[in-house]
């Protein structure tokens, strides 16, 4: 009975699909999620991997991780993450799909939402320091920016805009599988080099869908 009722409403399982976050979520694994987070039990943050619904298509729903929070400014360049004008770092990455935002092969984002009418990043003007000659605007209260870990694989806050608040239904917790990667989810997991096996591993700082 117990067990039910923290189905119902705590945790919800979940079916990673696509590439769109290794290397640490692979296609086809599974994970439980936050459902609390909807009523804001806890406060996101940056880092955290959140399941939502797809603004321009609530039938579907995405897995990424929030960049971006309210009232921050998001520049992107050279394959890094500017937030207010310092660079954010991100272990979780791995640097051999990270790709150079500045790319011209680098797919043109669409036109974000008409929800909000307008892009909330920009991409840099100078190379060296990540500035902007005019700064983005910055992400509104109750939406977030967020991004798939699989940079060049993703389709996320770059090309269809930012997540509303009440969009967000899930923030991952935990992985169940397959049962080798069973592990706790937290937004301190590192990306760690493929083992000589050819498998990526996660590890964590304390014991913490692509569409």
């Amino acid at each position: 009975m117990f067990a039910a009722l923290l189905v119902v409403f705590v945790v919800q399982p979940v079916k990673v699909e696509g590439t769109s976050m290794e290397p640490n979520l692979h296609n086809g694994e599974r994970i439980f999620v936050n459902k609390l987070i909807y009523y804001g039990l806890p406060k996101l943050q940056r880092g955290d991997i959140i399941v939502f619904w797809y603004p321009d298509n609530p039938s579907k729903s995405y897995i990424k991780r929030i960049i971006g929070l309210p009232g921050e400014t998001v520049v992107l360049c050279n394959s890094h993450v500017f937030i207010n004008g310092t660079e954010l770092d991100e272990p979780y990455i791995d640097p051999k799909r990270n790709v150079n935002f500045s790319n011209p092969n680098y797919p043109t984002p669409t036109p974000p939402p008409p929800i909000l009418g307008q892009a909330f990043f920009k991409y840099c003007d100078n190379a060296q320091s990540g500035a902007t000659n005019v700064p983005p605007p910055p992400v509104p209260n109750h939406y977030y920016f967020v991004m798939g870990d699989n940079r060049d694989a993703s389709s996320d806050s770059r090309s269809w805009g930012l997540v509303p608040e009440k969009y967000i239904y899930g923030k991952a917790l935990f992985r169940y599988w397959p049962l080798g990667r069973m592990s706790i989810i937290s937004r301190e997991t590192k990306y760690n080099i493929p083992s000589q096996g050819g498998t990526n591993r996660n590890e964590s700082d304390d014991s913490d869908e692509e569409p």
